[in-house]
């Protein structure tokens, strides 16, 4: 302990939270930082073999009663608000000078903090909104909290950081253990959503759930169902972008929160993948999303990944069930479609692709092309030796044809050759369907034939204007 609110990460939280420490302290009120700062913290002292978490947050409790955080933020904080108030969270932004770290302008960073009132909350068995009350007692307040490792805080208020752990979360980090600091069924009902945020923790920090966890999850997983599709839908995004998701993949499908919150993903336990390598569907495809990669700018990937034996509709259908972004539901979609392509292959079996297929996969893959062929190789080296190899070649085979493509053409447009005016010009036409038309076969032209320019573009529009003009 002595190492941990020694150590250099500790202090440097303490001096940028200590002007807000003094105006709490001066007040004669206490505060704590809690959260995932306060739980990383004590990672890197009792797992410095854990990999690094990349979130960060300067979250706080306060006996403070909210009234009294929006006037003790006043003249310290750069913007203030109070959308969270009446759950007794204050929120702000502070621009900050840290070192080594800079904004675009080069001087500071936006920090953002929670600052919430000490409280305990109940979800009512009926209801998504929880039912605040307020609390003195900082224990109570942790005792709230979702997991032991997160129900602890460190004082900024007391003359020297002090660690506040009355429910063992520093001894069950070094343990890798998962527990809740009071019983998973009083936890889980507080919030329903803690049982499938147990799979997230499961998966970033390699914890094992105690057999009472399990139970209550095995117990209460329906009551999933009164927590919002937003809410499911951020929780599993943050699980699948965690570096090694199988354990949490895994715990959810072995549950009934899997049918909870992915039903048509939890059904493919009941079905097989031809030549995996897995037993089943659902284990084929969660060896495929743990063979992905995972980042900033790969997040729809991962998603992609778990749909990939169930095609675009589904996709897109359970994503807009999970109320994501028409954005997330295009990516997602678009990148299980072509990887289903990419790994069918050419048509017909030919075994060879054509320019014309390759530049019509290039055109509707859009921006998601690289991932698709990701998609598509993860899901071949899913398969068994003699099958992978095939599905291999297949990806492999669209690769190098579109490579080629690219050294002889420009992919990055397939728009006709000829615009809709010129046409009218060409065949003497005004505006209307038959416009329409002549332009769509001069973009199928393009995508088979590629670019062949203005003038053999001229002679093959008229051409198929004279075989089919009525």
């Amino acid at each position: 302990m002595v190492a941990l609110l020694g150590s250099p990460h500790v202090a440097a939280v303490m001096d940028e939270l200590a002007p807000l420490a003094d105006r709490f302290g001066a007040a004669g009120h206490r505060l704590f930082l809690v959260g995932g700062t306060v739980r990383d913290l004590v990672t890197t002292v009792v797992r410095p073999d854990a990999p690094p978490q990349g979130d960060f947050d300067l979250d706080a409790t306060t006996t403070a009663r909210p009234k009294e955080i929006k006037q003790l933020l006043q003249g310290w904080a750069d913007a203030i608000w109070t959308q969270g108030e009446r759950f007794g969270t204050i929120g702000a932004m502070k621009r900050v000078e840290v070192a080594g770290v800079a904004d675009v302008n080069g001087a500071s960073v936006e920090r953002v903090f929670e600052i919430t009132t000490h409280r305990a909350e109940a979800y009512r068995d009926d209801s998504r909104k929880p039912e605040v009350a307020f609390s003195d007692d900082i224990v109570a307040d942790l005792s709230r909290r979702d997991f032991t490792v997160n129900a602890m805080a460190i004082e900024v208020t007391s003359p020297s950081p002090s660690l506040v752990d009355p429910f063992g979360g520093v001894a069950d980090l070094a343990a890798k253990v998962l527990r809740t600091p009071l019983t998973p069924a009083e936890s889980f009902s507080d919030d329903p959503l803690r049982m499938l945020r147990a799979a997230r923790f499961i998966a970033r920090y390699d914890l094992v759930p105690v057999p009472e966890l399990l139970d209550a999850v095995g117990s209460m997983a329906e009551r999933l169902s009164i927590v919002s599709a937003e809410r499911i839908r951020d929780e599993l995004d943050k699980l699948l972008a965690a570096s090694a998701p199988s354990g949490g993949l895994r715990f959810v499908f072995a549950t009934d929160l899997g049918r909870q919150a992915l039903p048509e993903v939890a059904a493919l336990a009941d079905r097989v993948v031809d030549g995996s390598r897995h037993a089943d569907a659902l284990a084929h495809t969660l060896a495929v999303v743990a063979a992905l990669p995972v980042g900033a700018d790969d997040r729809h990937l991962r998603w992609a990944g778990m749909f990939a034996a169930l095609g675009p509709s589904v996709a897109r259908a359970r994503m807009r069930a999970l109320r994501s972004s028409l954005a997330s539901i295009d990516a997602i979609g678009t990148l299980v479609a072509v990887h289903e392509r990419l790994s069918g292959g050419p048509a017909g079996g030919s075994g060879r692709w054509t320019a014309g297929e390759v530049r019509r996969l290039v055109r509707d893959a859009g921006p998601w092309l690289d991932q698709a062929v990701l998609l598509a190789r993860a899901n071949a080296a899913a398969l068994v030796d003699g099958s992978a190899a095939a599905a291999m070649a297949r990806v492999d085979g669209a690769v190098a044809q579109l490579a080629a493509l690219a050294d002889r053409e420009d992919l990055g447009s397939f728009a006709p050759e000829l615009d809709g005016a010129t046409v009218m010009e060409v065949l003497g036409l005004s505006p209307g369907r038959d416009v329409g038309r002549a332009v769509q076969f001069l973009t199928e032209l393009r995508l088979d034939a590629g670019p062949v320019g203005p003038t053999e573009a001229t002679r093959r529009l008229i051409e198929w204007w004279n075989d089919h003009s009525s």
